[in-house]
């Protein structure tokens, strides 16, 4: 007998499935496409069990007559699609015909749909991609579809799902996102307690945004607007040679991009505020991410993102949508053009609107190697040999949280000045404690220290910062200090930070945190999934010295936090804990929850950057630093301190 056998379709579909219905958000997505295709003006999304238990979405689409509804569950059945060359000009959201048996394969599904010209409905169940029942009922025009236990005959992929917190984020940002692109439609998405989003019909994007985001990031956003014809783009076609079979030059057609974008101001921790849409499809593309990067570059920190809605808009002939199994990334024709538009597009909106942020134009079409190679201030004599490396250990056991170049500012020398002599500036050697250029280290340094010669060890290192003795600030940000080791570079952010960070854990554990009661309540407005990741920290808020309670279906009002914090340092530290998590993040258990809200507290309560710090401010900083469990990085992963031996100075000067 053959290997080889036929799968049946009962399988089959549950292949699919895997590709199609990666988690509870997935078949939202493919269920409110259809509505959304379906003419629908009117959508609502209820969810129980962050869609494990029920999902269910009613239209008032065109809906479907009887035998449509039952052909639908066949596989590859679709409406949209005819011929092969209807694939390259699609113009709906679905096409493939593969979700909704996919997503029968796989759950307890229960339809509901009347066409409006019909007399009565069609009442459709099917378990596990096996139909149960189908009788007449009478339904008003539309589509309901009910989505009970899903993945209960797949029990190894319903063990893969996160918590129900997470998943219901992600629903909640999906159905944000759509909202967004449609602001004629109404849409409503409610969890078993309440409603999370109600977004009535509105007359413009803009006035979506205000109803989505709140006054505050409705200010902070530019128009941006602009298209091109594609037959004179100017885009330069291949010589003869190199056109193979498939090419077909530009045809005539329009490349618009509208939207809005952020000012410099405005910044995110990630990208989950970067909505970008294809013909109305909601898309996560690299190419476009990279244009918007470079739009901003220069503008704000590599480290920031900003808030991003843009609706692309271009012939279907000029984009493939059928190359992914969840419609989720797309493939231009023409993909160097429109990356160029598209930076081009929003720097022009942005350099029009004159943004607070200062555009640095040194580094653009150039380098700063030479910058970021100086390390001391000295000139070889014409035919001398090349000074030795010289490199800065990293008092720290794991990578840098951020490995970007250094800005055009960073890598300009840095000015040392001693507050023994702040006010004679001037350029002297170590032991008159005066200013010294110090430019920035080489990019790569080592991640662990690596130790060697007559080099201390780590933890003897370690226990001399209780010696230190400080001689000043670099720019306001940096504190110099030396001892019988050598020379140390210590980040005054963070080693507060770590200081910090120890000291709310510490005060946890014995329930002795210390917090102040604000004069008047901090209103902080929320998007729909936010507000869901709050319920799932809320708990350990609460043990961390906050007092905060729903102030409406969006809002929270703070009306106690801990000491230190206040203002926009409190609501941009709320903001950092109740980001989206990201669709690949491991589900977070309460000690990691515990840890990230603790390290978010000492962030944003730590001095900063560009902050003058006094003699004894900075002595008291060390000690404490001195005093901690781990005074090498801070919680999020970033070193403290850089340390310069006597030998590794006396080699760079060519004394040894």
């Amino acid at each position: 007998m053959g290997r080889i056998r036929i799968l049946s379709d009962v399988v089959a579909n549950q292949i699919a499935a895997g590709e199609v219905v990666e988690r509870p958000a997935s078949v939202v997505k493919e269920l409110l496409e259809n509505a959304l295709d379906a003419g629908a003006t009117r959508i609502r999304i209820e969810v129980e069990g962050g869609g494990r238990k029920l999902i269910r979405i009613t239209d008032n689409g065109h809906g479907m007559v009887r035998d449509d509804a039952l052909l639908a569950f066949e596989r590859h059945a679709t409406s949209k699609l005819r011929t092969s060359d209807d694939l390259l000009s699609i113009a709906t959201l679905g096409f493939r015909g593969e979700a909704l048996p996919s997503i029968a394969s796989v759950s307890r599904l229960t339809l509901e749909t009347r066409a409006a010209e019909e007399d009565s409905g069609t009442h459709l169940e099917i378990a596990g991609g096996s139909l149960q029942r189908v009788e007449d009922a009478g339904l008003p025009p539309g589509s309901t579809l009910t989505i009970r236990d899903l993945f209960f005959n797949t029990p190894a992929r319903r063990k893969f799902l996160k918590s129900e917190q997470t998943e219901l984020a992600h629903i909640a940002a999906l159905v944000t996102h759509y909202a967004l692109v449609h602001p004629d439609r109404h849409f409503e998405l409610h969890s078993a307690s309440h409603a999370l989003l109600v977004a009535p019909s509105v007359a413009t994007s803009a006035d979506r945004i205000f109803q989505i985001f709140g006054r505050e990031t409705y200010q902070l956003m530019l128009p941006t607007a602009a298209e091109m014809d594609f037959a004179r783009a100017g885009i330069p076609e291949p010589p003869p040679w190199k056109r193979d079979a498939d090419y077909t030059p530009p045809e005539p057609g329009f490349l618009r991009v509208s939207g809005f974008v952020s000012k410099p101001e405005l910044q995110k921790l990630n990208r989950n505020s970067i909505y970008v849409f294809v013909n109305q499809r909601l898309v996560r593309d690299k190419l476009i991410l990279h244009a918007l990067n470079e739009a901003y570059r220069n503008i704000i920190p590599p480290t920031s993102y900003p808030v991003v809605l843009l609706f692309l808009e271009m012939p279907p002939q000029e984009v493939d949508v059928n190359v992914h199994p969840a419609k989720t990334e797309v493939r231009f024709r023409q993909s160097s053009f429109i990356h160029d538009f598209v930076r081009d597009t929003v720097r022009t909106t942005l350099m029009q609107a004159r943004p607070a942020a200062s555009f640095v134009t040194a580094l653009q079409g150039g380098s700063h190697t030479a910058a970021s190679s100086l390390l001391l201030d000295v000139s070889p004599m014409p035919g001398a040999p090349d000074p030795p490396h010289f490199e800065p250990r990293i008092l720290h056991e794991q990578q840098p949280a951020s490995d970007a170049p250094p800005s055009a500012a960073d890598a300009e020398p840095f000015l040392l000045r001693s507050q023994a002599v702040a006010e004679s500036p001037g350029r002297l050697d170590f032991a008159q404690a005066g200013s010294l250029a110090v430019g920035y280290p080489e990019q790569s340094a080592p991640a662990t220290p690596q130790l060697s010669g007559g080099a201390p060890h780590v933890a003897d290192t370690l226990d001399a910062l209780s010696t230190l003795k400080p001689l000043g600030q670099l720019r306001d940000s940096f504190i110099l200090a030396v001892n019988e080791q050598g020379l140390w570079i210590i980040d005054q952010h963070v080693a507060h930070e770590r200081v910090l960070f120890e000291k709310v854990m510490r005060e946890r554990d014995t329930e002795q945190v210390q917090r102040q009661r604000l004069l008047m309540p901090l209103l902080v407005d929320l998007l729909p999934a936010q507000m869901i990741a709050f319920a799932a920290i809320a708990e350990e808020l609460e043990h961390n010295g906050f007092e905060v309670e729903p102030f409406g279906p969006r809002t929270l009002a703070v009306k106690a936090a801990p000491v230190g914090l206040e203002g926009r340092e409190l609501e941009n530290m709320l903001e950092e804990l109740l980001s989206v998590p990201d669709r690949n993040q491991q589900t977070e258990n309460a000690e990691a929850r515990r840890r990230r809200i603790a390290a978010s507290i000492a962030c944003h309560a730590a001095i900063k950057i560009n902050q003058p710090l006094d003699e004894q401010k900075i002595s008291w900083l060390l000690t404490e630093l001195a005093k901690t469990e781990h005074p090498t990085g801070c919680p999020h992963g970033r070193p403290i301190a850089l340390f310069y031996s006597h030998r590794d100075i006396a080699r760079a000067f060519q004394r040894i």
